[in-house]
């Protein structure tokens, strides 16, 4: 062995600690930190039974707090954005039916923005499945 190959050894070793480092920023910053699934599981079951057939005003309710637990996840997460709608768009390669998470998105937007605005018991279902896939995609349940 000459006196070339420790330093040989240590650049190649280097250089294999430096890759490895990067592989792991790049994957780690698109993944963003983990969410506690059972804080989201709790929340989620909750707004789930706040559901009452005899009262329709349940349904708004539980689109508002369904909506803003997908909004507390997209931030916990870290995407960016100003807005839930600048986030949603941030995430959009997570998403496994964007079209879905948007329209439920909307329906909370209608109800909030349009005082006359109603939903039935079937859209209604059909936003929390919406929101409900998509805290799953963002790995909050």
């Amino acid at each position: 062995m000459d006196g070339n190959s420790p330093n040989i050894f240590l650049l190649i070793s280097i250089a294999i600690v430096a890759v490895v480092a990067v592989i792991y920023l790049v994957f780690s910053s698109k993944t963003g930190p983990k969410l506690s699934m059972a804080k989201y599981q709790t929340k989620w079951l909750e707004i789930e039974n706040s559901l009452n057939r005899e009262n329709p005003s349940s349904y708004h309710m539980a689109i508002f707090n369904a909506d803003k637990l997908v909004d507390q996840a997209l931030r916990e997460r870290r995407f960016k954005g100003q807005t839930m709608g600048e986030r949603m768009k941030s995430a959009n390669s997570v998403w496994s039916n964007a079209n879905h998470i948007w329209g439920a998105h909307k329906i909370r937007n209608q109800l909030a923005h349009e005082p006359d605005a109603q939903v039935s018991r079937e859209i209604a279902l059909r936003s929390l499945s919406a929101f409900k896939q998509g805290l799953k995609d963002l790995g909050a349940i």
